[in-house]
């Protein structure tokens, strides 16, 4: 039998929300999944844009689901940032932090000053997620990113999902002091590299897959970083969009789910415009893809991505083919 996909990388960067548990359960096969990069010698991270819990309360939710989760093994896009600012700014230095205390704690840890008013004398400005920020803050942050100070941003999510439905994320509050001092932060999180960097350094990775259900944070991120990538079904894209992408956000691979990590992946094979994997086929049009293959079956989209992806290896924005399906 053929090695496993696993087998060409010696960590794993996992998404959390739609890649390992769905709301408040885990999504079936994942965790077992997850259990089982030890026992092939293979590392394991989280990447989390989520800077208002602490990497500590992410890994304990993750061992309440029965995930193997060290507090270490999760990095946060507050980390990230801490890194980020950390590498560009002298020791002590003055950061004003609009976010929350998990954020003043990260600045803190890499040895430079949180503070929380323009008096202080800041040199930058991080601003994370927390529902406590109100306009003073934003006012606060907005004065001292338009006296020249240098902007961080842990992420720019525009939305965060809640009990009740999508509440406005940190993007939103990024965007309102955008709006007022005409200036664009430097963003540590996700689809950024900073945080994928950061986690690959954490745990002395130099061939790491990351894994999420994402394209436009995940996929597009892991890409940045330089990192290969692997898109899961389990979340919010589907194969249709995937075949979609733009060309920043395609995936080296195409998985229903954690559990392929421990599948060979078939290659796919250019045969004169004919893409062919496994029992399927493609062939791309100008506005369409003809695939010859099942449409549930996961080796006729990899032969259809492939073959829609050759045709437009360039392309900045999103586009979805016709798909026209033929039985073998």
């Amino acid at each position: 039998m053929a090695d496993s996909l696993i087998s060409l990388f010696d960590a794993v960067l996992s998404d959390l929300d739609g890649v390992v548990y769905a709301g408040p359960h885990a999504i079936p096969g994942a965790v077992e999944s997850l259990q089982r990069l030890e026992t092939v010698g293979v590392g394991l991270g989280y990447v989390t844009n989520n800077a208002s819990r602490t990497p500590a309360q992410v890994a304990a939710h993750l061992r309440e689901l029965g995930a193997p989760a060290e507090d270490h093994q999760v990095v946060s896009s507050s980390q990230a940032a801490g890194e980020l600012l950390a590498s560009m700014l002298p020791a002590g230095a003055h950061v004003l932090i609009t976010g929350s205390a998990a954020l003043a704690h990260e600045i803190e840890l890499v040895g430079l000053k949180p503070v929380h008013s323009a008096a202080e004398s800041p040199v930058a400005v991080v601003q994370g997620f927390n529902p406590e920020i109100g306009w003073k803050d934003l006012a606060e942050a907005s004065y001292v990113v338009a006296g020249g100070a240098m902007w961080f941003a842990t992420n720019t999510d525009m939305s965060i999902p809640q009990a009740r439905g999508m509440a406005p994320g940190n993007g939103t509050l990024v965007a309102a002091v955008a709006a007022a001092t005409g200036k664009t932060p430097l963003v540590a999180g996700k689809p950024e590299a900073p945080l994928f960097h950061a986690a690959a350094k954490r745990l002395n990775a130099d061939r790491p897959l990351v894994v999420g259900d994402r394209l436009d944070t995940d996929i597009l991120g892991g890409n940045r970083a330089g990192f290969a990538t692997a898109a899961v079904l389990t979340g919010v894209d589907t194969t249709y969009t995937i075949l979609a992408a733009r060309t920043d956000e395609r995936p080296t691979y195409l998985l229903a789910d954690l559990e392929g990590l421990y599948a060979p992946y078939p290659e796919v094979i250019s045969d004169d415009g004919t893409f062919r994997c496994g029992e399927a086929s493609a062939v791309a049009g100008d506005g369409t893809v003809t695939v010859t293959g099942a449409e549930d079956d996961l080796d006729a989209w990899r032969a259809a991505c492939a073959a829609w992806w050759a045709r437009f290896p360039e392309m900045p924005v999103a586009q979805a083919p016709q798909v026209e399906w033929r039985t073998h």
